[in-house]
């Protein structure tokens, strides 16, 4: 008798976390497609890059598969890997990288960043935009201390509260809407510099359009 195909992707958490914890590796890969951006985010946020943060979360995958068992269920799964993922992230971390005082960050401007979700469009251009536009955010948000960066991803990005964000990372809410804080104005300020630096080349008129208006302009003078 052949024995039917299991469903993975209809499973809820409970029934793909009993087959993970008898070895079933097929539940544990429904478990990792449903987890990764998350914890890529999480991974990204401490390590700095992306080839960084796959080492880190294959590391964090490996640490959940061999602890699996262990794994009662009185957080999330979600919760319970991405606290294995910030332990190995910050285990490498603090190998590899000095610490940033945060004490130090000044913390005076009151204005800060919006950053709405963007509606999917199907247009190419608008799809060239959008990517400029990520590109520009993620190189902003790399510029930030990883404990900034941390926060913003899971309160922005990942749209947790402050009281999960701060269980998470094992911080004061106060803590927590601090660094957010920070967070949002240091972003600013790195894309008003941004910004700021590309204005001086904007709408380009040289070499050979200047030439042309120029022998248009002086062949119309009396």
């Amino acid at each position: 008798m052949t024995q039917t195909a299991r469903d993975y992707a209809a499973m809820d958490e409970g029934a793909l976390t009993a087959h993970a914890r008898r070895g079933d590796r097929e539940a544990f890969r429904a478990i990792m497609q449903r987890c990764n951006q998350r914890l890529f985010r999480v991974a990204r946020a401490l390590a700095g890059s992306d080839d960084e943060a796959e080492d880190v979360l294959q590391e964090a995958y490996l640490h959940a598969f061999a602890g699996i068992g262990d794994f009662r269920g009185e957080a999330g799964l979600l919760t319970w890997l991405t606290a294995i993922t910030l332990n190995e992230a910050r285990g490498r971390l603090r190998k590899h990288r000095p610490q940033v005082d945060l004490a130090v960050m000044d913390d005076t401007d009151s204005r800060i960043i919006p950053f709405p979700g963007m509606a999917v469009n199907a247009d190419p251009e608008a799809e060239t935009q959008r990517s400029e536009t990520r590109r520009l955010l993620e190189s902003a948000m790399d510029s930030l201390p990883p404990d900034f960066r941390i926060v913003f991803i899971l309160r922005e990005i990942e749209g947790c509260g402050v009281e999960e964000t701060a269980r998470q990372l094992g911080l004061k809410p106060q803590t927590v809407k601090t660094r957010l804080f920070r967070a949002r104005r240091l972003l600013r300020r790195h894309l008003e510099r941004t910004f700021a630096n590309g204005l001086t080349g904007v709408f380009p008129f040289l070499g050979p359009r200047c030439a042309a208006i120029c022998a248009r302009v002086l062949a119309r003078l009396p």
